[in-house]
């Protein structure tokens, strides 16, 4: 082996002195680039200067402007590319490759030896030194064992003879590790990359994707593909990897934003937003599920995901009954039955007004809908409504166009202001004097009434939010009242986003996105039924990728990823739905993964990963001020060999006494809503704001019988020990919680002694 890996690194030597060649030509290429788009950018600046008080002048100036633009475009976009380009060959200069396969099709005499990388490499010749690990090909060392395999070809189904699979691990161009396997990924391979310490971004590691998780990252033909996914178990990362398969599969017709990724908070994408560029591709569009309904209702405080959690934990058991209901299908449906059957008299139309003046009052857009054939749907009739208002209001504009303040305001122009006017005017036609004057009125009119016209555009004939309450009053009664109180205060509860944008839309016709291609959800297992109907709806073309932990659920009980499957097909009607399951954990060490098995009750079916580690800790306070003080004590420890230390809570009043008692003995960063990044040290969050991100060390905090009294706590507990990677320690502020206390005492270690405080 000796021999051979002498020779592996040989030939390392010899494919990264050519990508070191590549990297000076596309570096000069760069230069060249940026130099142009200087110029052009300097170009545009000197020509945007040039005199635009004569018509003519103002004419060419603005026809060059236009061609300096576009040149501005074509060279920022060039420049990019060869930037991502020169960003690739730097990481393939440090390790260009981490498989090889030896296959030899049928009818051939010699083997053929292919190397698997995160970019294609090709030499002077066009001969391929490192295939892309998307490649058809590729799949062969993931999916492979010895022996006939076969793999998807843009041609059809390919076979062929897999005789060798070898791995490497190579840093700054040095074979560390190498090694002849059978299986997907060595465990020596995945110890290494897995044992390294925790990161503010998530590490792309396309060279430890298992055979499970390249199932997901390949498929093509689902219209549904659920991805359910113990902690741990990288199914985020494979989302991300499939992401950039499908931008290379589909690279005709596939851009980044035609992509769409739902995150569970700011911090996560932060956390997953180096994967993609990494792999040499941009990222997709990221939103939050409340930045998302924020976009689409002007003025209001959209509730978050997690100001919905902490609300859930103070809730009365009749607000928390009213949004159950108003999270279900069947309310959707409602919706769409009461849209259905809503006569013009239902509907909450309202006037348009410019200042104090009523242009259309509520009763003539009311008779104009009436006049229009019942036959016809909702928004079908709702738009015809819009065009015949436009166009009385262009006739309302023509009228207005001989009033006298019309008069007055051009008599009143300055040459300046009469020159700005009429230059469009100009540029086309030369006229008589009236025909200029009736222009300049047109004008002058349309720019006094574009609100009026912009009120047309955007429905705002229509109180979608009185409607939405007429139809609470009808549907679920008593609920109208909270909902009024919240609109009066710019305020909506995140319950009341999915059926309001439904009746909003259904009656409107608007609301729809043709063009999004792929929509990607993480943590689904916090999504409503009602929400995801409505992002069906709100993207109609779009194939879904779903992704959680139904242990995980912080918001409802735990429900079986078969059931929630059978629900979400009902509830979206899709016709090719998949689930995939990930049951193994590579997140923690295996001390670690067994006390979180043992906590569930269905537990057994996570494997754990043999990466051996300190087993958990429970510690005992006796109150609060011992509690801190044992903090104290275990972040000492912790740092000691470990960067990043988390400090996890229920919610965020307990960070914020954590902190505030804290932070004035040692450095802490305290984690909320509007948090952006992930710096190390120790930080402090509550558990809806660790969803999907992972430490060296966790510090659980009280995790009494008060904080998780029952099942119903279980995924939030759950939740929380999942996050170590390294170490676990548990503090209880008096008895632990009955979940805990049924866990087996050998799968970690208890301390009751009570720590007393250090003296200043």
């Amino acid at each position: 082996m000796d021999k051979e890996r002498l020779q592996e690194q040989r030939r390392v030597d010899n494919v990264v002195a050519k990508i070191k060649q590549s990297l000076n030509k596309k570096e000069k290429e760069y230069l060249k680039a940026h130099q142009e788009t200087s110029s052009v950018e300097k170009n545009y600046v000197q020509n945007a200067k040039i005199n635009t008080f004569e018509i003519d002048d103002r004419i060419e100036t603005n026809a060059e402007i236009q061609q300096q633009k576009q040149l501005v475009a074509k060279n920022v976009e060039n420049e990019t590319i060869l930037k991502r380009q020169l960003t690739t060959l730097k990481d393939l200069k440090k390790s260009p490759y981490f498989g090889r396969v030896d296959i030899l099709d049928e009818g051939e005499d010699i083997p053929e030896t292919l190397y698997i990388g995160i970019s294609s490499f090709v030499d002077e010749k066009q001969d391929f030194l490192i295939y892309d690990w998307r490649a058809p090909i590729s799949s062969i060392f993931y999916n492979g064992t010895l022996g006939k395999v076969s793999y998807d070809a843009p041609i059809g189904e390919q076979e062929t003879d897999l005789l060798k699979k070898r791995q490497f691990l190579i840093q700054n161009a040095q074979i560390k590790n190498m090694f002849d396997t059978n299986e997907t990924v060595g465990d020596n391979i995945l110890q290494e990359i897995l044992g390294s310490a925790s990161d503010e971004y998530m590490k792309n590691i396309v060279a430890t994707i298992q055979q499970e998780q390249n199932v997901i990252i390949r498929d093509t033909h689902s219209d549904l593909l659920l991805v359910q996914g113990v902690a741990g178990s990288g199914k985020t990362s494979a989302i991300l990897q499939r992401i950039a398969f499908l931008l290379y599969h589909s690279r005709s017709d596939l851009n980044a934003d035609q992509i769409v990724l739902f995150s569970p908070n700011l911090l996560f994408s932060h956390y997953i937003s180096e994967v993609l560029p990494s792999l040499g591709e941009r990222n997709m569009r990221q939103v939050t599920l409340a930045e998302f309904f924020s976009q689409r209702f002007e003025g209001l405080n959209v509730e978050t995901l997690f100001d919905s959690y902490e609300k859930k934990l103070s809730s009365s058991k009749k607000r928390y009954a009213y949004t159950q209901k108003k999270e279900t299908t069947a309310f959707m449906e409602n919706v769409r039955s009461y849209v259905l059957n809503l006569t013009a008299d239902d509907l909450q139309f309202t006037d348009i007004m410019l200042d104090d003046r009523v242009i259309f009052n509520k009763e003539s857009i009311k008779s104009t809908y009436s006049s229009l054939p019942e036959a016809l749907s909702p928004s079908h009739r709702f738009l015809e409504t819009k065009n015949l208002l436009i166009k009385k209001l262009k006739l309302f504009i023509s009228e207005e166009t001989r009033s006298k303040w019309v008069l007055d305001k051009i008599a009143s122009l300055s040459d300046e202001e009469y020159l700005d006017l009429v230059s469009d005017y100009k540029r086309s036609r030369f006229g008589e004097l009236a025909e200029e004057e009736h222009y300049l009125a047109l004008k002058i009119v349309k720019d006094r009434f574009k609100s009026v016209y912009d009120a047309i555009y955007n429905n705002y004939f229509l109180d979608i939010y009185r409607q939405y309450s007429a139809f609470l009053t009808e549907n679920l009664s008593g609920s109208e009242t909270l909902f009024n109180t919240q609109v009066e205060f710019h305020r909506l509860s995140l319950a009341d986003c999915a059926p309001l944008l439904y009746l909003r839309d259904l009656l409107t016709g608007g609301g729809q996105n043709q063009k999004i291609q792929h929509l990607f959800i993480d943590e689904i297992q916090d999504y409503s039924l009602a929400q995801l109907k409505y992002l069906k709806f709100a993207f109609p073309q779009a194939k879904l990728t779903l992704l959680g932990d139904s242990e995980q659920a912080l918001f409802s009980d735990v429900q079986e990823p078969t059931v929630f499957l059978d629900n979400l097909k009902k509830t979206l009607t899709v016709k090719r739905a998949r689930i995939i399951q990930l049951n193994k954990s590579y997140r923690s060490t295996s001390n670690i993964t067994n006390f979180i098995k043992a906590l569930l009750p269905d537990g057994n079916k996570i494997h754990a990963f043999t990466r051996s580690g300190k087993k958990p800790k429970v510690l005992i306070a006796t109150d609060h001020s011992d509690a801190l003080s044992k903090i104290n004590v275990q972040i000492s420890q912790l740092l000691n060999s470990n960067t990043t230390v988390a400090i996890i809570t229920n919610n965020m009043n307990e960070c914020k006494t954590i902190y505030r008692k804290l932070h004035s003995k040692r450095p802490l960063t305290l984690i909320d809503n509007t948090a952006r990044s992930l710096p190390q040290g120790v930080l402090v969050l509550p558990v809806y704001l660790a969803k999907g991100l992972e430490f060296d060390a966790v510090i659980a905090y009280n995790v009494s019988s008060n904080n998780y009294q029952d099942e119903h706590s279980l995924g939030t507990l759950y939740t929380i020990c999942s996050r170590a990677m390294h170490e676990l320690v548990l503090l209880s502020i008096g008895e632990t919680s009955p979940l805990i206390q049924s866990i087996p005492s050998k799968l970690f270690s208890i301390e009751h002694q009570v720590t007393l405080p250090h003296k200043n």
